[in-house]
């Protein structure tokens, strides 16, 4: 049997891409199965679409996902936004949806739903978020990307931010995410090399409502796509590693148009004192396996108190120096994991800070889910 290289495979790919598709628009239809994971499948559209609106429903087999029996298996999608897609370039989309049941209420992974009430009910506070995604590189074999076999790299101090052989890896991989996520239109505002070697951090926002959400998503899934191409694998976990190695969080940074305007300090202290009332129940919805990250080592507070301090990363919230200085701009919840649904921080942080609606309880969202 004749093998061929990788660089010859990409060359036969290439003449295929370049093929015209006779003015069809391929739509890469994205969604969140039941473990916090993307899916995707394709279908062919007539035309590129000019609005969401113009994207048909579709469905796929839930059973295979976690998020229907199988006696009753069909998940609806339904389209909330669509982007360029950097793979196939052209006029082809990569679509976001939600996941509806076919009795007409939303599945019970689908979190963006009461998410996107909260923000519409909340939209004059023109809440900003920004979002610090860590996570870590493997192998396909399960092995930490780039680590000695059998063995441990050097103690964490030279890899955050780190440049030089020995200091980061993976950068390929890590470059050409941020190039497709720009292409796609993401508002990715910058990357670095984390404290853990083979752990990387992508920021997105600011972003204002349930864009934050929609685009960390996309970010995400962009991501898992391009390591694919590397042939590594894209870990979330809060705790990848065992030992004295740093865990992987997504600090959420929130501000409202009060907060962001001389004198602003004072909406901050307040939310604050909100955010402490509601510990235990942000903490239900910030992300599986947190209590291993969340030890008040490895620059963390603990899972189990709330606090807050300028500069402080070890608290739970920090105010940035220059906040404090100025006396006004935003805060960062450093609380969250790596692996969280967005959906469902941003929401839980506007219904503390913002206030709650009647038809709106993202607390309930959290034993939505855990239901049988």
């Amino acid at each position: 049997m004749t093998t061929i290289s990788i660089t010859e495979q990409t060359a036969i790919l290439a003449k295929y891409l370049e093929l015209p598709q006779n003015g069809k628009v391929l739509a890469e239809y994205v969604w969140i199965d039941s473990e916090g994971n993307t899916r995707s499948k394709c279908r062919t559209l007539a035309k590129k679409p000019s609005s969401v609106d113009d994207l048909p429903e579709w469905n796929f087999d839930g059973s295979s996902t976690g998020q229907a029996p199988g006696h009753d298996s069909d998940v609806y999608l339904r389209p909330v936004a669509f982007y360029p897609d950097p793979f196939r370039k052209g006029e082809n989309i990569i679509v976001l949806t939600e996941c509806w049941n076919n009795d007409g209420t939303p599945n019970k992974f689908n979190h963006r739903h009461e998410c996107a009430k909260l923000m519409k009910a909340h939209s004059d506070d023109e809440v900003w978020f920004g979002l610090e995604q860590e996570y870590t590189l493997f192998d396909q074999f399960d092995n930490v990307y780039a680590w000695p076999k059998g063995g441990f790299p050097a103690p964490q101090g030279p890899y955050y931010c780190g440049v030089g052989t020995g200091k980061v890896y993976a950068r390929d991989v890590i470059e050409a995410h941020y190039r497709a996520a720009l292409y796609a239109g993401i508002n990715i505002s910058g990357i670095n090399a984390e404290v853990m070697p083979s752990q990387w951090e992508f920021q997105v926002g600011p972003c204002e409502g349930i864009s934050m959400g929609d685009e960390l998503w996309m970010a995400r899934y962009l991501l898992q796509r391009v390591a694919e191409e590397f042939g590594v694998k894209i870990s979330f976990h809060p705790k990848p590693l065992k030992g004295d190695w740093n865990g992987a969080g997504c600090h959420t940074n929130v501000s409202t148009k009060s907060m962001r305007v001389p004198g602003g300090m004072k909406d901050i202290e307040v939310a604050l004192s909100k955010l402490a009332k509601r510990h235990k129940e942000h903490m239900l919805l910030y992300g599986a396996d947190n209590e291993q990250r969340l030890t008040g080592r490895h620059e963390t507070a603990s899972i189990d108190s709330f606090s807050s301090g300028v500069a402080n990363r070890g608290a739970s919230i920090r105010i940035p120096r220059q906040v404090a200085k100025e006396g006004y701009g935003y805060f960062e919840d450093r609380r969250p994991a790596s692996n969280i649904d967005p959906y469902l921080v941003t929401g839980i942080m506007v219904e503390t800070i913002c206030g709650s609606i009647p038809d709106a309880d993202m607390s309930k969202e959290f034993a939505r889910e855990s239901s049988d």
